[in-house]
């Protein structure tokens, strides 16, 4: 039971302190589980990123109920994706109510303003860290990450055909490589 609130209270204060989304949250995830805790290692917790951004739904919970279910089955599935989803639900319970009285504030628009490139440099930062994980030095991947970028930006490939194309790649081609 300790370790349920552990893990409820690690993902609450991510969910609670991250502004941004999902991929903001990933470096902070994977700091905690990787790097902290020793939870998984760097490539679990890349592949499990691989495995929650494939299927529907927000990726923060997502990999807080993957994460969860790792490291204790079904009750930590669920105490960890209550903990990652209760501060946004708290909040924008607090912002809806208060929404009307502050949105055309000077300084309100200056906090948004303000949080915007943090956001970014977060989720540049998720980028990086996971890619230092990735096997870049095989000309293989380099190429594989570079068709995928191209058809996300330039020719708007669904991210999911993104996803079920590097799947294929890894059994059929990284197979007989």
């Amino acid at each position: 039971m300790k370790k349920l609130a552990h893990l409820f209270f690690i993902f609450f204060k991510i969910g609670a302190f991250t502004i941004g989304g999902g991929y903001a949250m990933l470096p902070i995830i994977q700091d905690q589980v990787v790097n902290k805790y020793h939870w998984m290692s760097d490539e679990e917790f890349l592949n499990s990123i691989a495995l929650t951004n494939s299927i529907p739904g927000p990726l923060a919970t997502n990999t807080a109920t993957f994460v969860g279910y790792h490291i204790l089955g079904f009750r930590g599935a669920l105490a960890a994706m209550l903990g990652a989803i209760s501060p946004s639900i708290l909040i924008i319970l607090v912002i809806a109510s208060a929404f009307e009285h502050f949105s055309d504030s000077a300084i309100a628009q200056a906090v948004f303003e303000g949080i915007r490139p943090a956001v970014v440099a977060l989720i540049l930062y998720s980028v990086f860290k996971l890619g230092k994980s990735v096997k870049l030095r095989e000309k293989c991947n380099w190429l594989l990450m570079v068709l995928a970028f191209a058809g996300i930006s330039f020719f708007h490939v669904h991210p999911i055909f993104i996803i079920l194309a590097g799947a294929l790649f890894g059994i059929f081609v990284r197979e007989k490589l």
